[in-house]
């Protein structure tokens, strides 16, 4: 049965803080757009600020959904389920917003995540809502090690095929939704 919370408190924390994935969900506004749902679990590219705030390190990838659903209208539920141990399921529910490698906020914010490579923006999520359910339902998985993939990658392109490929790949959604901002200069 589910339960909703005042606060992402102690036990609650210790489970998020515990798991390799989680998941993004967003949607444009009314009822034509796609939602959109992304795995993360880059080790080192989440943390939680306060009780009611998370934040991860967006990476430069192909799409940016996320991103421009966030800028249309804030909304965010991001997902933390046990793939090992006890069941359970934590869903954060809450309105979000960006902070670009060209925003001032982004030194002193993507300072709080080990990895870097690739980084092109902080998600800040204030979490208005927060909720577990028993989890009987997700499968026992065994954790491996982390895919070191997107960010070399990304690493691999240097600054210029980064920023380059963002201009290619990220100015929009898939819904024509405005996206990723590039360094005005």
């Amino acid at each position: 049965m589910g339960k909703v919370h005042d606060r992402i408190d102690g036990r609650l924390r210790e489970f998020i803080e515990r798991q390799h994935v989680f998941f993004v969900a967003t949607a444009p506004s009314g009822s034509d757009g796609h939602v959109n749902l992304s795995p993360k679990g880059i080790g080192g590219t989440f943390t939680i600020l306060d009780d009611h705030t998370v934040a991860y390190l967006d990476i430069t990838a192909s799409g940016a959904e996320t991103i421009a659903h966030l800028r249309e209208n804030g909304r965010i539920t991001l997902m933390f389920c046990a793939f090992d141990g006890p069941p359970n399921v934590v869903r954060l529910h809450g309105h979000g917003r960006i902070v670009t490698l060209y925003d001032a906020e982004f030194p002193a914010l993507s300072a709080l995540f080990s990895e870097q490579r690739g980084a092109r923006a902080v998600v800040v999520v204030d979490v208005e809502r927060v909720s577990d359910s028993c989890g009987y339902g997700v499968p026992l998985l065994d954790y491996v090690g982390e895919r070191d993939l997107l960010p070399a990658h990304m690493e691999r392109k240097g600054p210029e095929g980064v920023a380059a490929y963002r201009r290619q790949k990220n100015r929009t959604s898939i819904d024509g939704l405005p996206a990723y901002d590039f360094d005005p200069s």
